[in-house]
Formats: C-alpha cells, structure tokens, sequence
C-alpha cells in the first residue's frame, strides 16, 4: 500500500496521533504534498459519504475532521505558496441570537478539510459583523449561516435580507443550515444554498466555488 492511502486511511479512521507521522514520513519518502493533501480531501469525503448513510455519526466524523487538521498542519509549509488546491475563503457563523455552535463548527472543520480556508466568526454574530467581514476578505465566495432554533430563523432571514442587498452580492455564495431550516425556508429567504448535514455543506460548498 502507497504512502499516500496509508495517510489516506488513517485520516478516515480518525488516528490523529498517528496522521502527523505518517504525513512525515510520507513527505520524507518523496511523496508530494499536494498529492497527499488532495488524498486526505478524498478521505474526507468519503467519511462525509459514510456519514449520510448513517454507516458513522458525528463523534467519528469530528475525529477524523481534526486527524485531517493535524496532517494539513505537517503539510502547509510544503504547500507551494496558493498553489495547492483550494477553494477560496469562505466565512461562517451562527447568527445573531444563537449560541449553538457545534453543528457550526463541523460544518466550518469539513469545509476546512474541503479545500478552502474558513474564517469562522463563532455565534451570535450580528448582520454587520458578518458584512464588516465580507468587506475585509473582498476575496471571499461563500458565507455559511447557521441557526440551530426556531426562534433564531427570523435573524437568520434578517442576515440573507442585508446580504442580498449588499453590492458586494453578486461576487458571493450564501449557504443555510441548522435544524430548523429546511430547503423551503432557504428558498423563501433568498439564499443559494441549504444544505441539512456537514457533509453535503462541504460538497456544495465546492461547487459553488467551482
């Protein structure tokens, strides 16, 4: 077996003790970096896929996000400037009113482990917070919304209102989730993406991106 999928399979299996190492040895062994961080991505993917199936649940799926975190860390002094892959910055939090942030911060360690860099601006952040942000990432394609309350889906509305009215709203992406939220209320607020779990948040968020 390649050094590569040995990463690979230790990323899937959440051996974060362990993934540091092996990208090490892999990295001393010739193997390229960008090779090994696009193999980790697709170990990431995969533990999304099983994720949907209900084959793992979250506590599987959180391990394998900070194995992952732990071999991109041995990586990115090896990752040639920006040319590695990735998929632009993208900003995330849960809005004004809601301290949930679990769910959030799932999301925010998937999109990570997708391929893009994450500004997460933690919870209960307020529309201008989430706009102030924008404004000072103009590089920025996608901004994640989480509400995990009912009673947090009208700031939730509230923040989509003031982002589809911004200037800067053709240049981005807005993605929703949370418990409550459904594909109906995304809809009915105007933004382009609702996604139900983290793992599907990080495949939509690379074809919005794409």
């Amino acid at each position: 077996m390649s050094q590569i999928q040995t990463v690979a399979d230790a990323v899937a299996a959440g051996k974060t003790k362990l993934v540091g190492g092996l990208v090490q040895e892999a990295l001393d062994g010739g193997c390229d970096a960008v090779e090994l961080l696009n193999s980790m991505i697709d170990a990431m993917g995969l533990v999304g896929e099983r994720f949907k199936k209900n084959e793992i649940f979250v506590p599987e799926m959180l391990i394998a996000a900070k194995a992952m975190k732990k071999g991109v860390e041995i990586l990115k002094p090896h990752l040639a400037g920006d040319n590695a892959t990735t998929y632009g910055k993208m900003i995330i939090g849960t809005v004004s009113g809601d301290l949930h942030d679990i769910g959030k911060n799932l999301v925010a360690m998937m999109i990570e482990s997708a391929g893009f860099e994450v500004i997460d601006l933690g919870v209960d952040v307020s529309v201008s917070k989430f706009m102030e942000a924008i404004e000072a990432n103009p590089d920025v394609k996608i901004v994640g919304l989480s509400a995990l309350l009912t009673t947090t889906m009208p700031s939730l509305k509230e923040t989509v209102a003031a982002l589809n009215e911004a200037p800067f709203r053709p240049n981005i992406k807005v993605m929703v989730g949370g418990a409550p939220i459904t594909q109906e209320f995304a809809d009915e607020i105007g933004a382009d993406a609702y996604t139900p779990d983290a793992a599907s948040a990080a495949q939509k968020a690379k074809e919005l991106a794409a």
